[in-house]
Order: structure tokens, then sequence, then C-alpha cells
């Protein structure tokens, strides 16, 4: 039986792209796919929300792996993307609506995330995912300077 080949990033894809296919693998439970958007740089860094900092694509394949075992898949969807690009850098700082089923029925719960995307020779590629718990106040956001900083 000939082996399969895994799922690949379209090659100079744009980070929204990139970003939409990290999205659909963590839907659909894809490890190949998912991995294929991540930069191959041993200093690739993800964070999930209370997790530790999982360093280089291998940890972090171990780690979705984990996360996908028995078949788990994460129904996140971003949203409220906000974009910083430059010619060979991208920093998107998002919502992530996640909505799990429970005994109870439906519930809804959000991320606060941030996603760091290259340009590298294979296209672009992520190179870290930050993702942190967030509540409805918390999705309120800031846009002028509050009188108290701290």
């Amino acid at each position: 039986m000939p082996a399969t080949k895994p799922q690949t990033a379209h090659l100079m894809a744009s980070p929204d792209e990139i970003e939409a296919q990290f999205y659909e693998a963590l839907r659909e439970g894809d490890t190949d796919k998912l991995i294929a958007v991540w930069s191959d740089d041993d200093e690739a860094v993800c964070v999930h929300p209370g997790g530790p900092r999982v360093v280089g694509t291998r940890a972090i394949r171990a780690a979705f792996e984990a996360m996908f075992a028995n078949g788990g898949r994460i129904a996140a969807q971003p949203e409220r993307v906000r974009r910083v690009h430059t010619l060979d850098a991208a920093v998107h700082s998002l919502v992530e609506r996640i909505s799990v089923n429970t005994p109870d029925g439906p519930r809804t719960g959000y991320v606060l995330a941030t996603n760091v995307y290259l340009k590298t020779a294979q296209g672009w590629r992520m190179v870290a995912h930050h993702a942190s718990p967030g509540t409805l106040g918390e999705l309120a956001e800031i846009q002028s300077t509050p009188s108290v900083l701290h």
C-alpha cells in the first residue's frame, strides 16, 4: 500500500491563507495539515491557554497530536482579527470563538490569540501561536489610553 503524502501549505500563500488552513486543521483534527503551516524552525513556539511554552516543530506536532488523540477536534473560529503586515512578517491578534458540546448543551468560550508569520523560502509560515483564556468582559477592546495603566 503506498504511503500517503502529508498535506502541504501552498507555496507563497498569504498569511491569511496560512491562518485559514491552521484553523481548518484545528476543526478537522488534522495534524499533518496543521503542521504544514508551521515553519521548520527549531525556534517556532506555541503556547496553549494555561499550558507551557512548546518550542520546535517536533514538540509542537506532539502537542497537537495529543490534543487530537481519539478523534479530538477544536471548534475554533477566528474573529476580530487585527493585522500588522510587512514584506516578510505578519502579526495577527484575534479572538478565537471556541464551541463545545456539553451534557448541558452547546457552550461558547473565547481565547485571545496572537499568530506570527514569516515569509520563508517555502512561502509564508507560522512561527508563533500564543493563546490565552479570555472572558466576555475581556473581549472589549481598549482603543484609547486608559487613565490608569496598571
